[in-house]
């Protein structure tokens, strides 16, 4: 199969739709599938490490997200490269320039796509205006009108599908999880000396008790929760730390936050870390703590779980199929009850390797092969069905996303914007038809 995945997002990039996109599309080529991903261009990228199946597309900075960038226009000739690569799927993974370029592309050469839905936007819409521009309902609907487009929508968890229902969503939806790649974050893989080196890097020592947070630093990943639970915590466990490996717009207001209440001194903020070098950072953490509710898959947990880490979190239901509390992991309801779990799994060294064997053993059915198998079969069934997307009669042309606020700072000819306009009003129109 030739398969094109559209995505806004992909490394260097550090999150989740990343993660599974490169995690999915080594595997379909392993398979001998062509796997080409279209993403915007991200200028800490360097041409002579981007993979050769890797095509960006002119971007700007997204102005709500720090280091996140938003595609604006699709060249003619790249246009034209992807008519000429025949592609038998399109797989879209976000709802945004490159989702609805996939989009575009599916419904003018009556290529089936397939959608997976990674976010839950409602949880989101603060980063726009303060949530008063964008309101949760506009997300929702949002959201049942991009899926609906779609031959059939992934849900990583049953979480999701419940939302996605809960939408409105009409379109067939398929439960699969993200495989991850057990290999890249297992104990065994590092000499405990690089980690030892790297402890002292950041100022800390052998048998200092870590609490780990890696990811998008974010309003939604509530890793203010885990910040106000330290004071407690250290009253009982004075040399306890906590390291938070990742990069996002509200690292600032959180380092605030640490020293207001007296516990800045305990925590040390890496930045964005390389994604060859996540699996050396997880080692660091005698804890993996994240209080988020806002996961469709929980991945980090996943990753963390992996290496052999314990796990306290939040209990939700993104994480249902990944955590059993009491047995790969501890959950919380009320965040009252968090410095006590933490402060456990720090000092009783019986529970820690418990839950670190439980966890390692677990992530095992968690393979990266399941996840190929049920997508690849997902994709072959679709095929297998002979249906197609009605096509648009209107040719491809350069898309523009939110040429308004684009034109202004590209100088985008205006011609080129009427006819961008044009082009996404009829591909609205096309995704209210139920037979699209």
């Amino acid at each position: 199969m030739k398969i094109g995945i559209f995505s806004d997002t992909y490394f260097p990039q550090l999150n989740g739709v990343a993660t599974s996109i490169r995690t999915l599309s080594h595997a379909l080529e392993e398979r001998g599938h062509q796997v080409y991903i279209f993403t915007p261009s991200d200028p800490r990228c360097k041409h002579t490490q981007e993979e050769p199946n890797v095509f960006r597309l002119p971007s700007i900075p997204f102005v709500f997200v720090q280091n996140y960038r938003a595609g604006y226009i699709c060249p003619p000739h790249l246009l034209m490269k992807i008519r000429k690569l025949d592609l038998d799927i399109i797989h879209t993974q976000t709802e945004f320039s490159l989702g609805f370029l996939g989009k575009l592309i599916s419904t003018t050469n009556g290529i089936p796509m397939v959608h997976t839905y990674h976010t839950m936007y409602e949880d989101y819409v603060h980063y726009i205006g303060g949530g008063h521009i964008i309101t949760q309902e506009m997300a929702r609907d949002f959201s049942r009108m991009f899926c609906n487009t779609a031959m059939d929508v992934i849900a990583p968890t049953r979480k999701t599908e419940h939302l996605l229902q809960s939408y409105g969503v009409t379109k067939p939806i398929s439960v699969i999880p993200t495989g991850i790649n057990t290999s890249n974050f297992q104990k065994d893989r590092f000499d405990p000396r690089e980690i030892l080196a790297l402890r002292h890097e950041l100022g800390l020592e052998a048998d200092t008790p870590v609490i780990l947070s890696i990811g998008r630093i974010a309003k939604e990943k509530s890793i203010d929760v885990v910040i106000k639970a330290l004071p407690a915590l250290l009253e009982k466990l004075p040399e306890a730390k906590m390291v938070i490996v990742g990069e996002g717009n509200e690292a600032e207001n959180l380092n605030a936050l640490a020293h207001s209440i007296g516990v800045g001194e305990h925590i040390i903020f890496t930045g964005g870390k390389p994604w060859t070098e996540i699996g050396k950072y997880y080692q660091l953490g005698n804890v993996f703590c994240s209080a988020s509710v806002s996961e469709t898959q929980g991945l980090t947990f996943a990753e963390a779980m992996a290496g052999g880490i314990p796990v306290v979190a939040k209990k939700d239901e993104c994480i249902e199929n990944i955590i059993t509390d009491r047995e790969t992991g501890l959950l919380f309801e009320h965040e009252a009850d968090l410095p006590q779990l933490l402060y456990r799994v720090l000092t009783d060294t019986a529970l820690a390797q418990r839950l670190s064997a439980a966890s390692m053993e677990a992530m095992k059915a968690l393979s990266v092969e399941t996840f190929a198998d049920s997508v690849e079969q997902l994709y072959q069934n679709i095929l297998d069905s002979g249906e197609h997307p009605r096509k648009i009669a209107t040719p491809i042309i350069p898309l523009v996303i939110g040429a308004k606020a684009a034109k202004g700072i590209t100088k985008i000819p205006r011609k080129l914007v009427r006819r961008s306009r044009k082009a996404a009003s009829e591909l609205f129109a096309a995704s209210k038809d139920s037979e699209l």
